[in-house]
């Protein structure tokens, strides 16, 4: 199995490392033709804005979109569910607008904010530790999103079908348990 790190800005080596204690192939993708050889891919945190005009610059967004109608899971974390997200509170156009969720942008407060805390997530025995870094925050979500963890009653990871987000930094840990996560929904649509 491979999974993809989008490679246009944030901690792609670390989501690598994280794939690959997890069991599967880890692989930065720097072009749009590398997404025919992977079975699923990370959108790692970074500056959402930045991310997505790098997107457009390279032929991302469309290619990413059909990604996603082939079936293939997405992963976004911190900046990266922002990319995901429908709705961005604030601005007028979401990047990928695939996820059915409205996000904040560095709810959690500026550099100096961050923390680490562990958090129960649905689906993963035993809380996982999370880093949140400028982390973006997921105010409401549709009809076919499922939350899977909260901190201070405000939604940090949900999914929607092959689509998972988090507020927080999974790859920032010795925790390889998201990356499970998220390998499972990959063999779930192989």
């Amino acid at each position: 199995m491979k999974i993809g790190v989008l490679a246009l800005q944030g901690a792609v080596a670390e989501h690598v490392k994280m794939i690959e204690k997890a069991g599967a192939e880890g692989v930065p993708v720097k072009r749009t033709e590398q997404l025919g050889e992977i079975d699923g891919i990370i959108i790692p945190g970074g500056e959402s804005t930045t991310i997505g005009k790098l997107m457009r610059t390279y032929g991302f967004l469309d290619a990413l979109r059909e990604f996603s109608r082939q079936g293939k899971p997405l992963f976004g974390t911190c900046a990266g569910l922002i990319v995901l997200a429908k709705e961005i509170e604030g601005q007028d156009e979401a990047h990928l607008g695939l996820m059915d969720m409205n996000v904040a942008r560095n709810a959690f407060g500026r550099q100096r904010e961050s923390f680490e805390t562990d958090l129960d997530i649905k689906g993963i025995d035993k809380d996982v530790r999370a880093v949140f870094i400028r982390a973006p925050l997921i105010n409401s979500v549709g009809e076919g999103v499922d939350v899977l963890s909260e901190y201070n009653g405000q939604i940090v990871a949900a999914r929607q079908g092959h689509l998972l987000a988090a507020s927080f930094h999974p790859e920032l840990t010795d925790d390889e348990r998201m990356h499970a996560y998220f390998l499972d929904m990959v063999r779930e649509t192989r």
